[in-house]
Protein backbone atom coordinates (compact mmCIF):
# COMPACT_ATOMS: atom_id res chain seq x y z
CA UNK A 1 0.00 0.00 0.00
CA UNK A 2 2.89 2.34 0.63
CA UNK A 3 4.25 1.93 -2.43
CA UNK A 4 0.92 3.16 -4.40
CA UNK A 5 1.26 5.97 -2.08
CA UNK A 6 4.24 6.76 -3.37
CA UNK A 7 3.81 6.57 -7.06
CA UNK A 8 0.80 8.59 -6.11
CA UNK A 9 3.56 11.44 -4.85
CA UNK A 10 5.50 10.94 -8.08
CA UNK A 11 2.68 11.84 -10.65
CA UNK A 12 1.41 14.33 -8.19
CA UNK A 13 4.41 16.25 -8.69
CA UNK A 14 4.62 15.63 -12.80
CA UNK A 15 0.68 16.57 -13.03
CA UNK A 16 1.40 20.25 -12.34
CA UNK A 17 -0.07 21.88 -15.20
CA UNK A 18 1.89 24.60 -17.71
CA UNK A 19 -0.68 27.14 -16.01
CA UNK A 20 1.71 27.09 -13.14
CA UNK A 21 4.39 29.01 -15.27
CA UNK A 22 3.40 32.65 -13.79
CA UNK A 23 0.77 34.58 -15.91
CA UNK A 24 1.48 37.89 -15.73
CA UNK A 25 -0.49 40.15 -12.79
CA UNK A 26 -0.93 43.41 -11.80
CA UNK A 27 -0.94 45.92 -8.58
CA UNK A 28 -3.42 48.84 -9.24
CA UNK A 29 -5.35 51.23 -6.61
CA UNK A 30 -5.62 55.29 -5.44
CA UNK A 31 -3.50 57.71 -4.00
CA UNK A 32 -5.31 60.31 -1.46
CA UNK A 33 -4.49 62.67 0.92
CA UNK A 34 -5.77 62.16 4.42
CA UNK A 35 -8.95 64.10 3.65
CA UNK A 36 -9.87 62.00 1.01
CA UNK A 37 -8.32 64.51 -1.86
CA UNK A 38 -7.32 62.11 -5.05
CA UNK A 39 -3.49 63.18 -5.89
CA UNK A 40 -2.94 63.81 -10.23
CA UNK A 41 0.55 63.49 -10.95
CA UNK A 42 1.85 61.29 -8.21
CA UNK A 43 5.22 58.70 -8.98
CA UNK A 44 4.13 55.19 -8.16
CA UNK A 45 7.66 53.00 -8.11
CA UNK A 46 6.37 49.14 -8.13
CA UNK A 47 9.53 47.32 -7.08
CA UNK A 48 11.07 43.75 -7.59
CA UNK A 49 13.48 41.57 -8.13
CA UNK A 50 13.27 42.53 -12.22
CA UNK A 51 13.87 46.02 -11.37
CA UNK A 52 11.69 48.79 -10.93
CA UNK A 53 8.07 49.62 -12.58
CA UNK A 54 7.14 53.44 -12.71
CA UNK A 55 3.66 54.73 -13.52
CA UNK A 56 1.86 58.27 -13.04
CA UNK A 57 -1.86 58.51 -11.06
CA UNK A 58 -4.42 60.28 -12.99
CA UNK A 59 -7.09 62.79 -12.45
CA UNK A 60 -8.68 60.44 -10.27
CA UNK A 61 -5.46 59.43 -8.12
CA UNK A 62 -5.55 55.98 -9.95
CA UNK A 63 -2.83 54.31 -11.36
CA UNK A 64 -1.97 50.41 -12.94
CA UNK A 65 1.30 48.74 -12.64
CA UNK A 66 0.28 45.50 -15.20
CA UNK A 67 2.37 42.60 -16.98
CA UNK A 68 4.00 41.83 -13.66
CA UNK A 69 5.96 38.64 -13.13
CA UNK A 70 4.76 36.29 -9.90
CA UNK A 71 6.79 37.54 -7.13
CA UNK A 72 7.11 40.34 -3.99
CA UNK A 73 7.02 43.86 -4.84
CA UNK A 74 7.33 46.99 -2.88
CA UNK A 75 5.59 50.13 -3.81
CA UNK A 76 6.96 53.31 -3.21
CA UNK A 77 4.46 56.57 -3.22
CA UNK A 78 5.76 60.36 -4.35
CA UNK A 79 4.42 63.77 -4.74
CA UNK A 80 5.00 66.83 -4.06
CA UNK A 81 4.41 68.32 -1.34
CA UNK A 82 3.70 64.63 0.47
CA UNK A 83 5.84 62.86 2.91
CA UNK A 84 7.21 59.53 0.48
CA UNK A 85 5.24 56.41 1.50
CA UNK A 86 6.23 52.55 0.77
CA UNK A 87 4.28 49.69 1.48
CA UNK A 88 6.68 45.78 0.90
CA UNK A 89 5.65 42.49 0.66
CA UNK A 90 3.24 42.49 -1.34
CA UNK A 91 2.84 39.03 -2.95
CA UNK A 92 1.48 39.31 -6.78
CA UNK A 93 0.23 36.25 -7.83
CA UNK A 94 -0.22 34.62 -11.62
CA UNK A 95 -2.79 36.22 -13.32
CA UNK A 96 -3.79 38.17 -10.16
CA UNK A 97 -4.52 41.81 -9.51
CA UNK A 98 -3.78 43.47 -5.98
CA UNK A 99 -5.46 46.62 -4.96
CA UNK A 100 -2.93 49.19 -3.29
CA UNK A 101 -4.46 52.18 -1.89
CA UNK A 102 -2.21 54.66 -0.68
CA UNK A 103 -3.18 58.13 1.78
CA UNK A 104 -0.18 60.59 1.82
CA UNK A 105 0.59 62.87 4.28
CA UNK A 106 2.69 66.53 4.98
CA UNK A 107 5.16 66.50 7.50
CA UNK A 108 2.91 68.46 9.77
CA UNK A 109 0.20 65.69 9.49
CA UNK A 110 2.42 63.35 10.44
CA UNK A 111 3.82 64.60 13.57
CA UNK A 112 0.05 65.07 14.74
CA UNK A 113 -0.55 62.74 17.82
CA UNK A 114 -3.73 61.38 15.54
CA UNK A 115 -4.27 62.01 11.80
CA UNK A 116 -7.99 62.73 11.03
CA UNK A 117 -9.77 59.75 8.79
CA UNK A 118 -10.99 60.82 5.62
CA UNK A 119 -14.43 59.48 3.83
CA UNK A 120 -12.38 57.65 1.60
CA UNK A 121 -10.66 55.85 4.17
CA UNK A 122 -14.18 54.65 5.80
CA UNK A 123 -15.21 53.50 2.71
CA UNK A 124 -11.88 51.14 2.43
CA UNK A 125 -12.69 50.12 6.09
CA UNK A 126 -15.78 48.86 5.29
CA UNK A 127 -14.64 46.30 3.08
CA UNK A 128 -11.87 45.11 5.20
CA UNK A 129 -12.86 41.61 6.69
CA UNK A 130 -10.23 40.17 9.01
CA UNK A 131 -9.76 37.28 10.02
CA UNK A 132 -8.02 35.16 12.80
CA UNK A 133 -5.91 33.69 10.02
CA UNK A 134 -4.72 36.91 8.60
CA UNK A 135 -6.04 34.96 5.23
CA UNK A 136 -6.27 37.54 1.97
CA UNK A 137 -9.80 39.22 1.21
CA UNK A 138 -11.68 39.92 -2.00
CA UNK A 139 -12.58 43.16 -3.12
CA UNK A 140 -15.23 43.81 -5.99
CA UNK A 141 -14.29 46.31 -8.26
CA UNK A 142 -16.97 48.77 -9.67
CA UNK A 143 -16.88 46.59 -13.40
CA UNK A 144 -17.59 43.29 -10.63
CA UNK A 145 -13.87 42.15 -11.22
CA UNK A 146 -12.42 40.55 -8.10
CA UNK A 147 -9.13 41.80 -6.80
CA UNK A 148 -7.15 41.05 -3.90
CA UNK A 149 -6.73 43.50 -1.18
CA UNK A 150 -3.66 44.06 0.85
CA UNK A 151 -4.07 44.16 4.58
CA UNK A 152 -1.42 46.57 5.82
CA UNK A 153 -3.34 46.22 9.16
CA UNK A 154 -1.54 43.04 10.37
CA UNK A 155 0.96 44.30 12.37
CA UNK A 156 -0.86 47.19 14.11
CA UNK A 157 -0.74 44.66 17.24
CA UNK A 158 2.87 44.33 17.72
CA UNK A 159 2.18 42.38 20.69
CA UNK A 160 -0.57 40.17 21.23
CA UNK A 161 -0.94 37.78 24.39
CA UNK A 162 -3.88 35.54 26.32
CA UNK A 163 -3.73 34.23 29.94
CA UNK A 164 -5.68 31.48 30.90
CA UNK A 165 -6.72 29.58 33.81
CA UNK A 166 -8.25 26.31 33.85
CA UNK A 167 -9.34 23.55 36.82
CA UNK A 168 -9.93 19.68 36.06
CA UNK A 169 -7.70 17.51 33.93
CA UNK A 170 -8.25 16.38 30.51
CA UNK A 171 -8.25 12.75 31.83
CA UNK A 172 -5.81 11.34 28.86
CA UNK A 173 -3.88 9.16 31.40
CA UNK A 174 -0.27 9.68 32.43
CA UNK A 175 1.17 12.62 30.79
CA UNK A 176 -2.24 15.05 30.47
CA UNK A 177 -2.17 18.10 32.34
CA UNK A 178 -2.28 19.24 35.77
CA UNK A 179 -6.21 19.84 37.46
CA UNK A 180 -5.11 23.43 38.26
CA UNK A 181 -3.13 25.08 35.86
CA UNK A 182 -2.13 28.40 34.10
CA UNK A 183 -2.16 28.69 30.32
CA UNK A 184 -0.26 31.72 28.15
CA UNK A 185 0.64 33.12 25.46
CA UNK A 186 2.36 36.04 24.29
CA UNK A 187 3.50 36.37 19.48
CA UNK A 188 5.34 39.58 19.02
CA UNK A 189 5.76 41.00 15.64
CA UNK A 190 9.82 41.62 14.51
CA UNK A 191 10.99 43.47 11.71
CA UNK A 192 7.26 43.09 10.08
CA UNK A 193 8.37 40.00 8.18
CA UNK A 194 8.48 37.63 11.66
CA UNK A 195 6.87 36.73 14.40
CA UNK A 196 7.97 35.95 17.93
CA UNK A 197 6.05 33.49 20.30
CA UNK A 198 6.41 31.79 23.73
CA UNK A 199 3.90 29.68 24.75
CA UNK A 200 3.34 27.71 28.21
CA UNK A 201 1.05 25.63 30.47
CA UNK A 202 1.92 25.68 34.28
CA UNK A 203 0.66 23.43 36.33
CA UNK A 204 0.37 22.81 40.26
CA UNK A 205 -1.01 20.22 42.80
CA UNK A 206 -0.15 18.71 45.71
CA UNK A 207 3.59 19.53 45.89
CA UNK A 208 4.08 18.30 41.83
CA UNK A 209 4.54 20.38 39.11
CA UNK A 210 3.97 19.93 35.40
CA UNK A 211 5.76 22.39 33.10
CA UNK A 212 5.38 22.66 29.45
CA UNK A 213 7.25 25.78 27.25
CA UNK A 214 7.27 26.82 24.02
CA UNK A 215 8.94 29.54 21.81
CA UNK A 216 8.90 29.86 18.40
CA UNK A 217 10.07 32.11 15.70
CA UNK A 218 8.97 32.68 11.98
CA UNK A 219 9.78 34.45 9.14
CA UNK A 220 8.32 35.18 5.55
CA UNK A 221 10.39 35.75 2.60
CA UNK A 222 10.20 37.47 0.10
CA UNK A 223 9.90 34.29 -2.43
CA UNK A 224 7.04 33.62 -0.18
CA UNK A 225 8.64 31.00 1.61
CA UNK A 226 7.40 31.19 5.45
CA UNK A 227 10.08 28.83 7.36
CA UNK A 228 9.51 28.12 11.31
CA UNK A 229 11.78 26.92 14.14
CA UNK A 230 10.51 26.30 17.73
CA UNK A 231 11.87 24.63 21.27
CA UNK A 232 9.20 22.52 23.13
CA UNK A 233 10.74 22.03 26.75
CA UNK A 234 8.28 19.03 28.71
CA UNK A 235 8.09 18.23 32.24
CA UNK A 236 6.11 16.08 34.29
CA UNK A 237 6.46 14.84 37.77
CA UNK A 238 6.57 10.90 38.31
CA UNK A 239 3.69 9.23 38.43
CA UNK A 240 4.47 6.75 41.69
CA UNK A 241 6.90 7.54 44.65
CA UNK A 242 8.02 4.09 44.38
CA UNK A 243 9.40 4.45 40.97
CA UNK A 244 12.55 6.09 40.35
CA UNK A 245 13.83 8.09 37.62
CA UNK A 246 10.17 8.15 36.53
CA UNK A 247 9.91 11.72 35.68
CA UNK A 248 9.29 12.60 31.89
CA UNK A 249 11.16 15.35 30.64
CA UNK A 250 11.78 16.13 27.43
CA UNK A 251 13.50 18.80 24.90
CA UNK A 252 11.63 18.86 21.40
CA UNK A 253 13.05 21.23 17.96
CA UNK A 254 10.98 21.51 15.41
CA UNK A 255 11.68 23.32 12.08
CA UNK A 256 9.04 23.86 9.50
CA UNK A 257 8.72 25.37 6.41
CA UNK A 258 5.85 26.07 3.58
CA UNK A 259 6.67 26.97 -0.34
CA UNK A 260 3.72 27.93 -3.23
CA UNK A 261 4.68 26.94 -6.56
CA UNK A 262 2.56 29.15 -8.59
CA UNK A 263 -1.12 29.17 -7.82
CA UNK A 264 -1.15 25.56 -8.51
CA UNK A 265 1.02 23.56 -5.80
CA UNK A 266 1.25 24.50 -1.93
CA UNK A 267 4.07 22.48 -0.19
CA UNK A 268 4.38 22.09 3.23
CA UNK A 269 7.43 19.67 5.33
CA UNK A 270 9.21 19.83 8.22
CA UNK A 271 10.62 16.87 11.02
CA UNK A 272 10.50 17.18 15.02
CA UNK A 273 13.57 15.90 16.58
CA UNK A 274 12.84 14.83 20.27
CA UNK A 275 15.27 13.86 23.57
CA UNK A 276 13.33 12.12 25.97
CA UNK A 277 14.03 11.13 29.26
CA UNK A 278 11.98 8.51 31.33
CA UNK A 279 13.46 5.51 32.68
CA UNK A 280 16.32 5.97 30.44
CA UNK A 281 17.00 7.60 27.54
CA UNK A 282 15.70 7.71 23.96
CA UNK A 283 15.54 9.62 20.58
CA UNK A 284 12.91 9.82 18.30
CA UNK A 285 12.86 11.85 15.13
CA UNK A 286 9.63 12.81 13.66
CA UNK A 287 9.13 14.13 9.80
CA UNK A 288 6.17 15.00 8.59
CA UNK A 289 4.52 17.28 5.13
CA UNK A 290 1.71 17.27 3.12
CA UNK A 291 1.20 18.50 -1.25
CA UNK A 292 -1.60 20.08 -2.20
CA UNK A 293 -2.72 20.71 -5.68
CA UNK A 294 -5.24 23.19 -6.41
CA UNK A 295 -7.47 22.03 -9.62
CA UNK A 296 -9.41 24.78 -9.29
CA UNK A 297 -11.14 27.75 -7.14
CA UNK A 298 -13.47 24.75 -5.74
CA UNK A 299 -11.03 21.97 -5.43
CA UNK A 300 -7.98 20.35 -3.95
CA UNK A 301 -6.33 17.30 -3.85
CA UNK A 302 -3.97 16.82 -0.88
CA UNK A 303 -1.77 14.08 0.37
CA UNK A 304 -0.16 14.15 3.88
CA UNK A 305 2.62 12.06 6.01
CA UNK A 306 2.19 12.95 9.55
CA UNK A 307 4.56 10.98 12.52
CA UNK A 308 2.62 12.55 15.35
CA UNK A 309 -1.26 11.93 16.62
CA UNK A 310 -2.68 15.70 16.42
CA UNK A 311 -3.31 18.04 18.96
CA UNK A 312 -7.08 17.16 20.12
CA UNK A 313 -7.65 21.42 20.78
CA UNK A 314 -7.22 21.03 16.96
CA UNK A 315 -10.58 20.64 17.11
CA UNK A 316 -11.96 23.47 18.99
CA UNK A 317 -9.61 25.93 16.93
CA UNK A 318 -6.99 28.00 18.42
CA UNK A 319 -9.49 30.89 17.98
CA UNK A 320 -11.86 29.50 20.68
CA UNK A 321 -9.87 27.29 22.59
CA UNK A 322 -6.51 28.15 24.38
CA UNK A 323 -3.99 25.35 23.00
CA UNK A 324 -3.15 22.87 25.88
CA UNK A 325 0.40 21.84 25.34
CA UNK A 326 0.63 19.13 27.61
CA UNK A 327 -1.83 17.13 25.05
CA UNK A 328 1.13 16.93 22.55
CA UNK A 329 3.47 14.05 22.22
CA UNK A 330 5.69 12.45 22.99
CA UNK A 331 3.29 9.82 24.97
CA UNK A 332 4.95 7.40 26.86
CA UNK A 333 3.88 3.82 28.47
CA UNK A 334 5.39 1.07 30.60
CA UNK A 335 4.90 -2.81 29.96
CA UNK A 336 7.25 -4.71 32.37
CA UNK A 337 8.94 -2.14 33.76
CA UNK A 338 10.49 -1.21 30.33
CA UNK A 339 9.03 2.29 29.02
CA UNK A 340 7.79 2.49 25.31
CA UNK A 341 7.15 5.86 23.38
CA UNK A 342 4.65 5.85 21.21
CA UNK A 343 5.38 5.51 17.73
CA UNK A 344 3.28 6.73 14.70
CA UNK A 345 3.16 6.60 10.48
CA UNK A 346 -0.03 8.22 8.66
CA UNK A 347 0.02 8.60 4.78
CA UNK A 348 -3.63 10.23 3.63
CA UNK A 349 -5.13 11.10 0.16
CA UNK A 350 -7.68 13.22 -0.06
CA UNK A 351 -10.20 15.47 -2.56
CA UNK A 352 -12.05 18.62 -1.55
CA UNK A 353 -14.28 20.23 -3.19
CA UNK A 354 -16.61 23.46 -2.44
CA UNK A 355 -19.95 23.58 -3.88
CA UNK A 356 -21.91 26.84 -2.50
CA UNK A 357 -22.37 26.54 1.14
CA UNK A 358 -21.00 23.24 1.30
CA UNK A 359 -17.58 21.43 1.66
CA UNK A 360 -17.51 17.76 0.58
CA UNK A 361 -13.74 15.64 1.62
CA UNK A 362 -13.45 12.14 0.62
CA UNK A 363 -9.96 10.51 2.05
CA UNK A 364 -8.47 7.32 2.14
CA UNK A 365 -5.35 6.82 4.64
CA UNK A 366 -3.29 4.27 6.34
CA UNK A 367 -1.64 4.37 9.61
CA UNK A 368 1.07 2.23 11.44
CA UNK A 369 1.02 3.02 15.63
CA UNK A 370 3.56 0.95 17.86
CA UNK A 371 3.57 0.64 21.80
CA UNK A 372 0.30 2.98 21.76
CA UNK A 373 -0.46 4.56 25.07
CA UNK A 374 -4.31 3.51 25.66
CA UNK A 375 -6.61 5.86 28.13
CA UNK A 376 -7.65 3.57 31.59
CA UNK A 377 -10.19 4.67 34.28
CA UNK A 378 -9.64 2.96 37.79
CA UNK A 379 -7.31 3.21 41.01
CA UNK A 380 -4.11 1.03 40.00
CA UNK A 381 -0.60 1.53 41.34
CA UNK A 382 2.56 1.42 39.18
CA UNK A 383 3.79 -1.62 41.70
CA UNK A 384 3.28 -4.13 38.73
CA UNK A 385 5.48 -2.29 35.58
CA UNK A 386 2.12 -2.13 33.47
CA UNK A 387 0.79 1.09 34.15
CA UNK A 388 1.41 4.46 34.43
CA UNK A 389 -1.40 6.28 36.95
CA UNK A 390 -1.83 9.88 36.49
CA UNK A 391 -1.60 11.91 39.65
CA UNK A 392 -4.60 14.06 38.83
CA UNK A 393 -7.46 12.56 37.00
CA UNK A 394 -7.62 8.71 38.27
CA UNK A 395 -6.72 7.52 34.96
CA UNK A 396 -3.74 5.59 34.04
CA UNK A 397 -1.92 4.91 30.78
CA UNK A 398 -1.77 1.24 29.58
CA UNK A 399 0.35 -0.15 26.64
CA UNK A 400 -1.10 -1.57 23.83
CA UNK A 401 -0.54 -4.28 20.98
CA UNK A 402 0.67 -2.29 17.48
CA UNK A 403 -2.15 -1.25 15.50
CA UNK A 404 -1.67 -1.62 11.57
CA UNK A 405 -4.69 -0.42 9.38
CA UNK A 406 -6.21 1.40 6.30
CA UNK A 407 -9.44 3.36 6.10
CA UNK A 408 -11.59 5.63 4.08
CA UNK A 409 -13.71 9.04 5.52
CA UNK A 410 -16.41 11.44 3.92
CA UNK A 411 -16.76 14.83 5.35
CA UNK A 412 -19.88 16.75 4.66
CA UNK A 413 -19.53 20.45 6.40
CA UNK A 414 -22.65 22.93 5.59
CA UNK A 415 -23.08 26.40 6.80
CA UNK A 416 -26.92 26.78 7.26
CA UNK A 417 -26.81 29.92 8.69
CA UNK A 418 -24.41 32.85 9.70
CA UNK A 419 -24.40 31.38 12.70
CA UNK A 420 -24.37 28.40 12.74
CA UNK A 421 -22.61 25.44 10.85
CA UNK A 422 -23.27 21.53 10.24
CA UNK A 423 -21.03 18.70 9.97
CA UNK A 424 -21.20 15.05 9.16
CA UNK A 425 -18.28 12.99 9.36
CA UNK A 426 -18.10 9.08 8.25
CA UNK A 427 -15.05 7.09 8.80
CA UNK A 428 -14.03 3.08 8.84
CA UNK A 429 -11.05 1.71 9.75
CA UNK A 430 -9.06 -0.59 12.22
CA UNK A 431 -9.39 -0.11 15.62
CA UNK A 432 -7.58 -2.25 18.69
CA UNK A 433 -10.32 -4.24 20.63
CA UNK A 434 -10.37 -6.85 23.61
CA UNK A 435 -11.40 -10.42 22.38
CA UNK A 436 -11.46 -11.87 25.60
CA UNK A 437 -14.15 -10.45 28.45
CA UNK A 438 -13.33 -10.08 31.80
CA UNK A 439 -9.18 -10.43 30.97
CA UNK A 440 -6.79 -9.38 33.35
CA UNK A 441 -5.18 -6.17 33.14
CA UNK A 442 -1.50 -7.40 33.41
CA UNK A 443 -2.65 -9.88 30.26
CA UNK A 444 -5.04 -7.58 28.06
CA UNK A 445 -2.31 -7.03 26.01
CA UNK A 446 -2.36 -10.61 24.97
CA UNK A 447 -6.14 -10.75 23.96
CA UNK A 448 -5.87 -6.70 21.73
CA UNK A 449 -6.92 -7.41 18.36
CA UNK A 450 -7.25 -5.56 14.96
CA UNK A 451 -10.49 -5.25 14.30
CA UNK A 452 -12.92 -3.10 11.40
CA UNK A 453 -15.39 -0.46 12.88
CA UNK A 454 -17.81 2.09 11.32
CA UNK A 455 -17.87 5.20 13.09
CA UNK A 456 -20.49 8.32 12.24
CA UNK A 457 -19.88 12.04 13.93
CA UNK A 458 -22.35 14.94 14.28
CA UNK A 459 -20.95 18.22 14.79
CA UNK A 460 -22.72 21.54 15.12
CA UNK A 461 -21.37 24.79 16.28
CA UNK A 462 -21.98 28.39 16.12
CA UNK A 463 -22.36 31.81 18.03
CA UNK A 464 -25.73 32.64 20.15
CA UNK A 465 -26.03 36.29 18.57
CA UNK A 466 -26.94 38.45 21.59
CA UNK A 467 -24.70 36.88 24.25
CA UNK A 468 -22.49 35.72 21.91
CA UNK A 469 -21.42 32.72 23.29
CA UNK A 470 -19.00 30.60 21.00
CA UNK A 471 -20.35 26.74 21.40
CA UNK A 472 -19.65 23.17 19.57
CA UNK A 473 -21.35 19.88 20.52
CA UNK A 474 -20.59 17.25 18.95
CA UNK A 475 -21.67 12.71 19.58
CA UNK A 476 -19.16 10.34 17.79
CA UNK A 477 -20.63 6.84 17.60
CA UNK A 478 -18.62 3.91 17.32
CA UNK A 479 -20.58 0.36 15.68
CA UNK A 480 -18.81 -1.58 18.26
CA UNK A 481 -16.15 -1.66 21.35
CA UNK A 482 -13.47 -0.15 20.59
CA UNK A 483 -10.36 0.93 22.42
CA UNK A 484 -8.97 2.91 20.28
CA UNK A 485 -10.94 5.50 17.69
CA UNK A 486 -11.41 5.10 14.24
CA UNK A 487 -9.22 7.29 11.71
CA UNK A 488 -7.07 8.47 14.67
CA UNK A 489 -5.15 11.32 12.88
CA UNK A 490 -8.53 12.91 11.20
CA UNK A 491 -7.53 16.65 11.13
CA UNK A 492 -10.56 17.34 8.61
CA UNK A 493 -13.84 19.57 9.62
CA UNK A 494 -15.44 16.64 10.88
CA UNK A 495 -12.68 16.04 13.81
CA UNK A 496 -14.32 15.47 16.92
CA UNK A 497 -13.53 13.59 20.13
CA UNK A 498 -15.52 10.08 20.73
CA UNK A 499 -19.15 10.00 22.25
CA UNK A 500 -20.66 13.57 23.76
CA UNK A 501 -18.85 16.53 24.07
CA UNK A 502 -19.69 20.33 24.42
CA UNK A 503 -17.35 23.34 24.27
CA UNK A 504 -18.70 26.75 25.42
CA UNK A 505 -16.74 29.91 25.46
CA UNK A 506 -18.66 32.79 26.96
CA UNK A 507 -17.32 36.60 26.83
CA UNK A 508 -17.54 37.98 29.99
CA UNK A 509 -18.02 41.96 31.08
CA UNK A 510 -15.38 43.78 31.04
CA UNK A 511 -13.10 45.82 33.67
CA UNK A 512 -11.96 49.29 33.37
CA UNK A 513 -8.68 47.91 35.17
CA UNK A 514 -8.13 44.80 33.10
CA UNK A 515 -7.14 45.25 29.35
CA UNK A 516 -8.19 42.99 26.51
CA UNK A 517 -11.41 41.01 26.90
CA UNK A 518 -11.97 38.22 29.54
CA UNK A 519 -14.49 34.91 28.23
CA UNK A 520 -15.45 31.95 30.54
CA UNK A 521 -14.52 28.09 28.75
CA UNK A 522 -16.31 25.41 29.76
CA UNK A 523 -15.00 21.85 28.24
CA UNK A 524 -17.26 18.97 28.85
CA UNK A 525 -15.75 15.02 27.10
CA UNK A 526 -17.68 12.13 27.21
CA UNK A 527 -19.96 13.52 28.95
CA UNK A 528 -22.02 10.39 29.48
CA UNK A 529 -19.05 7.88 29.91
CA UNK A 530 -19.66 5.72 27.08
CA UNK A 531 -17.25 3.19 25.84
CA UNK A 532 -15.65 2.10 29.06
CA UNK A 533 -14.20 -1.52 28.32
CA UNK A 534 -13.95 -3.72 31.91
CA UNK A 535 -10.79 -5.55 32.28
CA UNK A 536 -9.78 -6.97 36.08
CA UNK A 537 -6.95 -4.82 37.84
CA UNK A 538 -4.26 -6.78 40.14
CA UNK A 539 -6.21 -6.68 43.19
CA UNK A 540 -9.86 -8.22 41.84
CA UNK A 541 -10.82 -4.47 41.19
CA UNK A 542 -13.00 -3.62 37.77
CA UNK A 543 -11.00 -1.28 36.24
CA UNK A 544 -11.63 0.31 32.47
CA UNK A 545 -10.04 1.30 29.13
CA UNK A 546 -11.72 3.64 27.38
CA UNK A 547 -10.81 5.49 24.00
CA UNK A 548 -11.92 8.79 25.33
CA UNK A 549 -12.71 9.22 29.40
CA UNK A 550 -15.24 11.29 30.78
CA UNK A 551 -13.63 15.21 31.95
CA UNK A 552 -15.19 18.35 33.15
CA UNK A 553 -13.18 21.20 32.70
CA UNK A 554 -13.64 25.04 33.06
CA UNK A 555 -11.69 28.35 33.29
CA UNK A 556 -11.61 31.87 32.27
CA UNK A 557 -9.48 33.21 29.36
CA UNK A 558 -7.91 36.80 29.09
CA UNK A 559 -6.89 38.07 25.60
CA UNK A 560 -4.95 41.16 25.03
Amino acid sequence: MAGRFGWFVLLFSLAIPAVAAGKPGAITGYVRSVTGVPQMGAIVEVLGSAGALRVLTDDHGFYSASGLLPGIYSVRVTAASFLPSIREQLGVRPGGSLLVNVTLNTLFEAIQLGAPRGPADDDDWKWTLRSVSNRPVLRLQDDGTPVLVADHDSNDRELKGSLAFVAGSPSDGYGSGSDMRTAFSVEHSVFSTGTLELEGNVGYHDGSSTTVLRTSYSHKMANGSEPEVAFTLRRLAAPDVNLRNASLQALSLTTADKIMLGDVLELRFGSELQTIQFMGRVNAFRPFGSAAMHLGPNTIVEYKYASSLPDARLEKGFDSAPADLSESEPKVSMAAYQAGVQRSQHQEVAVSRRQGKTNIQVAAYVDRVSNPALTGVGDVAAENGEVLPDLYSGTFTYQGRDLETSGMRVVLQRKLLSDLTATLDYAYGGVLDLSHADAELQNAREWMQNERRHSIAAKFSGTVPRSKTRWIASYRWVNGSALTPVDMFNTSAGRSDPYLNVFLRQPLPGTGFLPGKMEAIVDLRNLLAEGYEPVIGQDGRTVYLVQAARSVRGGVAFTF
